[in-house]
């Protein structure tokens, strides 16, 4: 009982910042879309996405303005990675790599935190 409740916190806590596309008034995911929301869940939200407010992460946030929003280089990044990140080209297919790029560009980039 105590492993179900600490995992429904954890999905909790996930969950709001990988569904930062859908915002009120931001159009529906098409499946390509979805695909790539799912497929970025599943494989990249332990090194780019937040697991809990304040916490660091490894990798920078994601989102259509990231490696500047060029789709090559997106896929580049994603096939063969970085120093720091694992290629992903033997796990993932073409059209699941486009379908990452598909969802990156419906998320909008992070806002900076205001200076004082």
């Amino acid at each position: 009982m105590r492993t179900l409740i600490i995992l429904s916190f954890i999905v909790g806590v996930l969950a709001p910042g990988v569904a930062g596309a859908q915002q009120a008034g931001a159009p529906a995911l098409d499946e390509q879309q979805t695909q790539g929301r799912r497929l970025l869940n599943q494989h990249c939200a332990i090194c780019h996405l937040k697991p809990q407010l304040g916490a660091a992460t490894f990798g920078p946030a994601l989102s259509k303005e990231t490696l500047g929003g060029q789709e090559a280089v997106l896929r580049e990044v994603i096939g063969n990675g970085l120093p720091r990140m694992p290629g992903f080209k033997h796990e993932f297919k073409a059209e699941q790599i486009g379908a990452i790029i598909a969802y990156l560009k419906t998320v909008p980039a992070p806002v900076a935190p205001a200076k004082p």
